[in-house]
């Protein structure tokens, strides 16, 4: 699991059945450096399917590749990133 800032959100005009009650968030991801002295993010973003409601500016968690996929499961959907949690603090030290 990664955690990011929502940044964005992403507008479909045609869904598949399957992602209907969810939405496409643009999220980018904390590197450590960042994390720790709570700056925004570098690098690339990424779009992140979500059911929890985040919004702009919520810091949250989210997992990629096949375990992005495991929520779905057994249905198969071409999901890259699922967004797990919405944090309410980070500490790293």
């Amino acid at each position: 699991m990664r955690i990011g800032e929502v940044v964005g959100r992403i507008t479909l005009n045609k869904c598949d059945p399957m992602m209907t009650g969810g939405r496409f968030l643009l999220v980018q991801p904390y590197d450590p450096q960042s994390l720790r002295e709570n700056k925004p993010g570098k690098g690339e973003r990424v779009i992140v399917y979500d059911r929890l409601g985040a919004g702009l500016g919520h810091q949250v968690g989210f997992s990629e590749g096949r375990e992005g996929a495991c929520p779905f499961y057994p249905e198969r959907v071409a999901i890259d990133a699922y967004l797990a949690c919405i944090l309410d603090e980070v500490t790293y030290s």
